[in-house]
């Protein structure tokens, strides 16, 4: 049964210390069966399942408030302006960033970092520039440092990863130089869960004077963020991966830097004045929100903000990492199994391969069984050429995942070598 809607008085009160039974009541999705068994979701990496939370906000946006917001004097364009500009203060919150006006709402992940590339980078670099990645990083903190280096003249430098998936600081040093202007790093690896030592890097690439962007994917839904403490410059996520709405997502920059960027996208709603002669924007974090939004979806990152905000972070972290290891014991106990990503500092993912089939093959059969994992090269081709696979089977926790859903992937995967074993 759907949990009942946040302002209902028969809705439960914050989770305590961790009662699982009734947090997953929250996430109505856990309540189907999938071919005949109930659903064991391992794929939140992917996307995360929403709450009833979220799902009762974004309805609540289509059924009560549907208007644009920003242009309108009634009344329901000012309800959805309220609720959409209220969001700005909780990602402030969620990322510890000074003020509302350093978060941009973008429609993910991958738009943030092409608007940091083409507003930040590309206007200010230049043949001999150089752009520092490592080799964990998704597709989408590669291709815009690519597209960059190839508008400006600029070189892409990579910092390899070791066999267990690790970066190493020291080839961090060698990697960095004095034409370092850009430093571009995954907080948590979305393919291998290996946990990036942020604070160190941007130590350093600030002593190069270069800035440092942190994809915080997936690292939200999982650990406390502190953008200060961290030492960044930019940093942002997707909502969808942290049990909200998909299509949508934040950006966030000290107010300087955002101040001294351009916009790459023009349209309504970013402007000041607009004559044929010239066109002035307004300020940050509006310039970089050109035309209608993701209404909806932003209420709802909202909402699944402060649905986290009611738990125990520390009690869902320890849950979390105890799970993790307790599955990562396990698959290593299968004949023929090998966990790839195997760093001391690791969140939330188990990358695989079996000797007795391919991933897609494995995926297709723990599906039959009811589990959710991802089959692929999870966006991360360079991870996979880095160890000679063309792909792995991925496994994902989350705060909803129980002993039991790994207990039905150790189940469905010995199926699988029963039947190519």
């Amino acid at each position: 049964m759907p949990a009942p809607a946040p302002d209902s008085p028969d809705r439960p009160s914050a989770v305590p210390a961790l009662d699982l039974a009734r947090l997953r009541a929250d996430f109505p999705a856990l309540a189907q069966e999938v071919r005949g068994q109930p659903l064991v979701y391992l794929d939140s990496a992917a996307t995360a399942l929403k709450p009833q939370a979220v799902i009762d906000a974004v309805t609540r946006v289509y059924a009560r408030d549907c208007a644009n917001v920003h242009r309108g004097v009634h009344l329901l364009s000012q309800r959805a302006t309220e609720a959409y500009e209220a969001v700005r203060a909780k990602v402030q919150g969620l990322l510890g960033a000074a003020d509302p006006s350093e978060i941009v709402f973008v429609r993910g992940t991958t738009e943030a970092i092409n608007l940091v590339a083409q507003s930040w980078a590309r206007p200010r670099l230049g043949p001999g520039d150089e752009i520092l990645i490592t080799g964990l990083e998704h597709h989408a903190n590669i291709v815009p440092w690519q597209m960059v280096c190839e508008q400006t003249g600029a070189s892409l430098r990579v910092v390899p990863i070791t066999d267990a998936g690790a970066v190493q600081l020291e080839d961090v040093d060698q990697a960095l130089g004095e034409r370092t202007r850009v430093v571009a790093v995954a907080h948590v690896s979305n393919a291998l869960g290996t946990v990036l030592p942020v604070r160190a890097i941007a130590d350093r690439a600030h002593a190069v004077g270069a800035k440092l962007l942190v994809d915080g994917a997936q690292a939200v839904p999982h650990m406390e963020v502190d953008v200060t403490a961290l030492g960044c410059d930019f940093y942002c996520f997707s909502a969808h991966k942290v049990y909200g709405p998909t299509g949508v997502g934040a950006l966030w920059a000290p107010r300087a830097v955002l101040e001294e960027m351009s916009p790459y996208q023009g349209g309504g709603d970013m402007i000041r004045s607009v004559s044929f002669e010239r066109t002035t924007y307004a300020p940050p974090p509006h310039k970089f929100e050109a035309g209608t939004p993701n209404i909806a979806g932003t209420v709802g990152m909202g909402a699944a903000i402060d649905y986290l905000a009611e738990l125990d972070r520390d009690a869902l972290h320890a849950h979390e990492q105890a799970l993790l290891d307790y599955a990562t014991q396990a698959l290593s106990e299968i004949p023929g199994l090998r966990l790839w990503g195997t760093a001391a500092a690791k969140l939330s993912v188990l990358s695989f391969t079996m000797d007795a089939a391919h991933p897609h093959d494995i995926g297709t059969i723990v599906d039959s069984h009811g589990v959710a994992i991802r089959t692929g090269h999870h966006c991360a081709q360079p991870v996979m050429t880095r160890f000679g696979i063309p792909a792995t089977a991925r496994a994902s926790l989350s705060i909803y995942n129980t002993r039991e859903d790994v207990d039905a992937l150790v189940r469905a995967l010995l199926h699988v070598q029963e039947m190519f074993g």
